[in-house]
């Protein structure tokens, strides 16, 4: 009989298995049964810890969340345009980490209070400068809303760093729509150099949360 102690199984244990799991199979391919199986335990234990699959997707959000943050600190001396620049590349890195990282975080919820201290931070860098507080929350929801999007549709393109899924290739697209010239030529601001397209949006998000609320 082996006399290596298990580890305990927790929580923190199992989601970080699952995001190891999520870059290997996808969201799609991301099975309790599967997370089990890398933790070398039965199926019915992770139930103990999930009540179902988005119970996991909700820790799993949050635990890519503590790694977003963790060791990094917010400037006190941020303008209300540098806080959301830094809080959305900051986010769009987090989710390209992990194949389907967007499908993940979009539609969870936090499981606890780890975001509140740079939510707070956000809040009063923002009603400082001048916005109310429905103000500061609908100009961060929005961006928070773009970025997510943007790497939704990102990573429907190029799942991990280096990959692109078939059927997105630009010169066959622009072949097949020859008949269509504005629209066969836009394949390449669709579906090619990611990040200055993101850059490009989140200044336009930026502009228009000055022009309707710092006018």
């Amino acid at each position: 009989m082996s006399t290596e102690r298990r580890v305990p199984l927790d929580r923190g244990r199992v989601a970080g298995t699952a995001l190891k799991l999520l870059n290997e199979v996808g969201l799609d391919g991301l099975t309790l049964r599967a997370i089990a199986k890398e933790l070398d335990v039965k199926a019915p234990a992770l139930y103990w810890h999930f009540k179902d699959k988005q119970a996991l997707l909700d820790e799993m959000a949050t635990e890519m969340y503590r790694r977003m943050v963790a060791g990094t600190a917010l400037d006190p001396a941020d303008t209300w345009q540098e806080r959301m620049e830094k809080s959305c590349r900051g986010l769009r890195a987090a989710l390209l980490a992990y194949r389907d990282g967007a499908r993940v975080f979009s539609g969870s919820r936090f499981t606890g209070t780890d975001h509140a201290r740079e939510m707070e931070e956000n809040l009063r860098l923002f009603t400082a400068a001048g916005f109310t507080l429905a103000q500061t929350v609908r100009a961060n929801a929005t961006a928070y809303a773009y970025t997510v999007g943007f790497v939704v549709e990102e990573q429907g393109v190029q799942p991990l760093p280096g990959e692109r899924r078939e059927g997105y290739d630009v010169a066959d697209r622009a072949r097949m729509l020859a008949d269509f010239p504005l629209a066969a030529a836009a394949g390449a601001e669709i579906f090619e150099d990611y990040d200055r397209h993101f850059e490009e949006g989140l200044q336009l998000v930026i502009a228009g949360v000055a022009a309707r609320y710092a006018g």
